[in-house]
């Protein structure tokens, strides 16, 4: 297991590895690292700009050679913003490590958790998050699926599916309260008058039964929060969403 130690004598050699790389032109901590709010789970989030006459696939071959040879990554996985990869990797220690490779013409701030080390960025750009309407969307598209989950007996995928509309619920109060709607990252900051009954619709175990229960909940907490954005929509919504959770399965 990795200390804050740790991570700090690592993050400091890659800054410094990346200082002395010279297809390096700028570089930048993102993540809680950016901001001074690491704790002792945080992981190391660093942002490369590839220069523009840089072969980019031999800088990113390289650095990921380094992170394999030099600092004992067991995995990694890769995740794309547009033409930005960010490859995460799994350090044996457990320390998570994500390394983004930019192009110049991108490299910049796309939220407040970002601290350009050397070099210039991009005028910061703003991330799109999705609209309350597209939520409540996605919200009912998953309980349509839900429904058809539980009555086939797809249970694992009845879970799923449950689970999934109930992050749009989640990710609709996260919005409302005015804090990070993405990746569950404003969820322990809601109160807990809104919690709660979300809460409801956790499911405890792939018994029919409990799934329904589950479900059903989902559906009232997805209705409450689409009154609160949208109370025409709401009211559109109730009937075909409360008949989705009054299903009867043999």
């Amino acid at each position: 297991m990795f200390s804050a130690g740790d991570r700090e004598r690592l993050r400091n050699e890659l800054v410094a590895v990346a200082h002395a790389d010279s297809r390096i032109s700028a570089a930048a901590l993102t993540g809680s690292g950016a901001l001074g709010r690491e704790d002792r789970w945080s992981d190391i989030d660093l942002a490369l700009c590839v220069s523009a006459d840089a072969d980019r696939a031999q800088v990113i071959a390289d650095w990921t050679d380094g992170m394999y040879g030099e600092h004992a990554a067991v995995h990694h996985v890769d995740v794309y913003r547009g033409k930005t990869l960010f490859r995460v990797f799994l350090l044996l220690s457990t320390l998570q490590v994500d390394i983004s490779f930019w192009l110049p013409a991108e490299f910049g701030a796309f939220g407040p958790s970002f601290r350009l080390l050397f070099g210039t960025a991009a005028a910061p750009a703003t991330a799109a998050v999705p609209t309350p309407a597209e939520l409540i969307g996605m919200g009912w598209l998953y309980a349509l699926h839900a429904r058809s989950s539980i009555a086939r007996g797809r249970v694992w995928q009845a879970e799923y599916m449950i689970s999934a509309a109930r992050d749009q619920v989640l990710a609709l109060a996260c919005r409302r309260h005015g804090v990070p709607a993405a990746h569950g990252r404003g969820m322990d900051s809601l109160p807990r008058d809104v919690t709660v009954p979300i809460e409801r619709g956790l499911v405890e175990s792939l018994d029919i039964a409990e799934l329904k229960r589950a479900f059903a909940a989902v559906v009232e907490a997805l209705l409450v929060e689409t009154k609160r954005s949208d109370p025409g929509l709401a009211d559109r919504l109730a009937e075909p969403l409360r008949e989705l959770a009054n299903l009867s399965v043999p």
